[in-house]
């Protein structure tokens, strides 16, 4: 089975910063594409950052500038740097993995991140 463990959220003041991380394991030996997702409450679920095989990324455009991501493929660890963090950013975060011969999506348990004086 495939898990993907999250660590890196917790309470921070506006324009501070954290450091997400997302390891996969597991019975998955391909993975395509590792990113991360947010969502607030009674909010929808958005792209934060992905980034593909080979290194190519692309960000929501509520973050550019002040996300970056970026993983190392021989631990299938996906990373989320976040500076200049808002009130708005508060979210739940999600990893997310594309992998496997089918293309499947797994998903982390989701990590808190709060932005608030």
């Amino acid at each position: 089975q495939v898990q993907l463990v999250e660590s890196g959220g917790g309470l921070v003041q506006p324009g501070g910063s954290l450091r997400l991380s997302c390891k996969a394991s597991g019975s998955i030996f391909s993975i395509y594409i590792m990113g991360w997702y947010r969502q607030a409450p009674g909010k929808q679920r958005e792209m934060v950052a992905r980034i593909m095989s080979g290194g190519i990324t692309n960000y929501a455009d509520s973050v550019k500038g002040r996300f970056t991501i970026s993983r190392e493929n021989a631990n299938n660890t996906v990373y989320l740097q976040m500076n200049s963090l808002k009130p708005e950013d508060t979210a739940v975060y999600y990893c997310n993995v594309v992998g496997g011969v089918i293309w499947r999506d797994y998903w982390g348990q989701g990590t808190q991140v709060t932005v608030s004086s």
